[in-house]
């Protein structure tokens, strides 16, 4: 709901003469200083900014094609399925034991829609560092000097984002950061639908470097036995 203001004379006064104040910068220096300002501002990173670029935001640019095997192990049993994703032409190839998919993702149709799904999934636990830059105009976030990660109990920083109740495959789902002052995750839960009860909590570990490109290869379960890994990694940069 959009809230109405009544702006008071008083307040139009004050708006006024802040307009007019604008004008009264008449010597260079002013501008220069104004402008240097503002730059500085710019220049300061969101919390998300800061956690997709210590993992090596600035080389993704570089990235022309990441090849990974996303695999599952749930007590005794195993999944797997693998990608090859061009990011600058969206194209995707998905490879399973039983088919092998390649589709663009600028022309999704009722064939390739199943496959995206999995590929959003999948590619979100490999990267979601930079979906937070990727994803920024989607969702709310806030972020805690002090919180307690869940596995670990350690006091670590927190970063919490809500997506939007539109658009995407998983609307109004939330994520909890927890990050030390490397600002690389260590911990993270995934609340479905933003409810406060925790739908999955998992570890952030076996960190590698891929050309510039910091992706943790294991994810586990704070109870039973469970993991979520990657394997097959590659990255072949331009």
């Amino acid at each position: 709901m959009k809230n109405i203001i009544v702006l008071s004379l008083f307040s139009l006064t004050i708006l006024a003469c802040k307009q007019e104040s604008k004008k009264e910068y008449k010597h260079e220096e002013d501008i220069e200083e104004i402008k240097s300002t503002e730059t500085i501002k710019n220049e300061i990173p969101t919390t998300a900014e800061a956690i997709a670029d210590a993992n090596g935001y600035k080389n993704w640019e570089k990235v022309k094609e990441i090849q990974f095997t996303f695999n599952v192990d749930r007590d005794s049993s195993h999944y797997e399925r693998s990608w090859r994703w061009n990011p600058k032409k969206d194209e995707v190839t998905m490879i399973t034991a039983q088919d092998t998919l390649s589709y663009n993702r600028k022309d999704i149709d009722s064939v390739s829609l199943k496959a995206d799904q999995g590929f959003i999934n999948d590619k979100y636990w490999l990267l979601a560092h930079f979906n937070l830059v990727w994803d920024e105009k989607s969702f709310t976030s806030k972020h805690e000097a002090n919180a307690i990660a869940p596995i670990s109990n350690k006091e670590m920083q927190k970063l919490t984002i809500v997506y939007k109740n539109e658009g995407g495959y998983t609307p109004g789902d939330a994520y909890d950061f927890y990050f030390e002052g490397d600002f690389k995750i260590k911990e993270w839960v995934y609340r479905e639908k933003n409810n406060t009860e925790p739908s999955l909590i998992t570890s952030w570990e076996d960190y590698e470097n891929f050309d510039g490109i910091k992706i943790a290869k294991a994810h586990k379960r704070n109870e039973g036995d469970w993991k979520l890994y990657f394997t097959n990694i590659k990255v072949v940069t331009e």
